[in-house]
């Protein structure tokens, strides 16, 4: 099974790319909303979180996302510890159902893929880039914040020209091009290296 990690910069518009690939017929891994489930299911995340942070940090089986957002939003090594908790469970998860799917290929869709190490797992990579002033526009819209906000959350994440640089495929989110084209054309190209292999 090959396995592809699709990543881009917060409001390039990855979502909507998995979309379309979905629409092809190929198996998506949200990686943002498994892990979020498995923080309330893994015993290894919860285990893990409630020695880090205390019992409470669960109230009936449910994580207290405030309580964990406010130790972690202004402390990185606090969000770096989440992190190691989590993304080796989230992977492991992927690794599994992706065994199971009947498809050429598989995608993950992953906001953090390369900071995770996620993409160490990938024989493939997609980049998804859109100009810095219309992933602006598009999160304000979609989160209600303002465009300072926006910024500091472009400016936490792996700048998008390292993105790019780092990946096998690059589709441009940027309003102007079509995208089901360079998604198709991406989707054969996969299909091709399955063959290759």
């Amino acid at each position: 099974m090959i396995k592809v990690g699709l990543t881009g910069g917060i409001g390039s518009g990855k979502s909507t790319i998995a979309k379309v690939f979905r629409q092809l017929g190929i198996p998506i891994y949200e990686a943002d909303i498994e892990a979020r489930k498995l923080m309330e299911t893994s015993s290894t995340i919860i285990n893990a979180l409630k020695a880090r942070y205390g019992e409470d940090i669960y109230t009936d089986n449910k994580l207290n996302r405030v309580k964990l957002a406010e130790i972690i939003f202004n402390n990185n090594d606090e969000l770096k510890h989440v992190n190691q908790i989590v993304h080796p469970v989230v992977r492991e998860d992927f690794l599994q159902w992706s065994e199971c799917q009947d498809a050429d290929y598989v995608i993950e869709e992953a906001a953090i893929l390369f900071e995770s190490g996620s993409h160490s797992i990938m024989d493939l990579t997609i980049a998804v880039t859109a100009p810095e002033n219309i992933r602006i526009e598009r999160v304000m819209k979609r989160d209600n914040i303002d465009a300072k906000q926006v910024k500091a959350r472009i400016n936490n994440q792996l700048p998008e020209e390292t993105k790019v640089a780092w990946s096998d495929f690059v589709i441009n989110n940027d309003n102007e091009q079509l995208i089901i084209p360079q998604v198709v054309e991406i989707d054969k190209k996969i299909k091709e290296h399955g063959e290759i292999r």
